[in-house]
């Protein structure tokens, strides 16, 4: 589905004081040099509070992260949880029409927003207080069909619930989120009949629900003053000697305590006489011990006049072990079909990464049937 911005945009874009403490604060989430990793939170903190993602609220999230517009433009047009044009100023109802809710009567639910809001999706209602979409699994099956309206699930919704919703809502009335049928959660409609222990002493919602309706944060949008701006992840208020930290799920730093049982930290262990840095690639040499395992079959320093066989006839070479075979002397099927068990053992044991592979893949008879011109359809070894 191709997405484009909005033929008619703003003028312009400022995140509200509370809204740019917030944004800032994430970043501080991130080392220096990667503050674009912030680039979602920041969009769609942008987005909660124009309703929408305007091209100037995206430019300017990519010009406070030090990305170009393109690579922001490219994030708020891939992710479609980015609205690119004008919802209701009300709410902006998403109906789930995967497959739980479609078997469970999300046509339904479509349709009483084509008859209440708009005929088609993303169009506005005629007071521009609605608009609607369908969307793809939003995990809540087993309370299908259901809708997300604002930062809230609304489930276990029927056509006629939904209408009169609708109506709440334009009215200036705030629905409940959460099961619209007295379920708890996603539990039997008649209550528990497992773990009932857990009915006692419960809230009298779930907790979804409960945090929604305890701040009030449903339908309108996040405008950074629901709850206080907290930055666990650099707050060191728990650190050593401060006993009165008041949260006891910070961070405590290591006061000098060894990373391991060695009680050297193996990230800055001292270098000795016998180290050596090097740059190069992981060596591919066999070890010793692979080296002793079985006895060496004899080599060659070159392939014969006629050049080298083409080795990846054999199932189960690739370039990669063709190239490896000619560089310990084997360019030729002959070579391979003559190999005893124990020279077999030993090629086994020095291919470093494949180990196993000559037996496992059985190259012994496919080299024989190459070597003497037996092969299949496909023009491999008959193995």
């Amino acid at each position: 589905m191709l997405r484009r911005l909005h033929p008619e945009q703003p003028a312009s874009f400022a995140f509200t004081p509370a809204n740019l403490a917030w944004a800032e604060a994430q970043i501080t989430k991130y080392p220096e040099g990667r503050q674009a990793s912030a680039i979602i939170p920041l969009l769609w903190r942008a987005q909660e509070q124009e309703g929408w993602l305007t091209r100037p609220a995206i430019e300017a999230v990519a010009q406070m992260l030090g990305m170009a517009y393109i690579r922001a433009l490219e994030v708020a047009t891939f992710y479609f949880m980015f609205q690119l044009q004008p919802v209701g100023s009300v709410a902006h109802i998403q109906v789930c029409g995967t497959l739980s809710c479609m078997i469970c009567g999300a046509e339904d639910l479509i349709g009483v927003c084509k008859e209440k809001i708009a005929p088609k999706a993303h169009m506005l209602s005629d007071d521009g207080r609605f608009s609607w979409e369908e969307v793809e699994c939003l995990g809540s099956c087993a309370n299908a069909p259901m809708a997300q309206i604002g930062k809230d699930y609304y489930e276990d919704l029927t056509a006629a619930r939904l209408a009169e919703m609708i109506d709440e809502m334009a009215a200036g009335k705030v629905p409940l989120p959460g099961p619209q049928n007295g379920r708890y959660a996603s539990e039997p409609l008649g209550g528990l009949t497992s773990l009932v222990a857990h009915e006692e002493g419960r809230e009298p919602r779930n907790a979804s629900v409960q945090l929604a309706h305890d701040i009030g944060d449903t339908l309108k949008r996040i405008d950074g003053t629901e709850v206080p701006l907290r930055t666990p992840w650099h707050d060191r208020s728990h650190e050593v000697g401060d006993t009165d930290a008041p949260d006891v799920h910070e961070p405590q730093l290591s006061a000098g305590a060894s990373a391991d049982a060695t009680g050297i930290d193996k990230r800055e262990a001292p270098v000795t006489d016998d180290a050596r840095v090097t740059t190069d690639a992981p060596s591919t040499e066999p070890s010793q011990d692979a080296a002793e395992a079985g006895q060496k079959p004899a080599t060659l320093e070159a392939p014969r006049e006629g050049g080298a066989d083409d080795l990846k006839r054999i199932k189960g070479v690739g370039p990669k072990l063709e190239v490896m075979l000619n560089e310990m002397g084997f360019f030729h099927f002959d070579q391979i079909a003559g190999w005893s068990e124990a020279e077999l053992a030993w090629v086994d044991e020095n291919l470093p990464g494949f180990k196993g592979r000559a037996s496992r893949d059985e190259w012994i008879p496919q080299a024989k049937a190459l070597a003497s011109g037996e092969t299949g359809e496909n023009g491999d070894a008959e193995a």
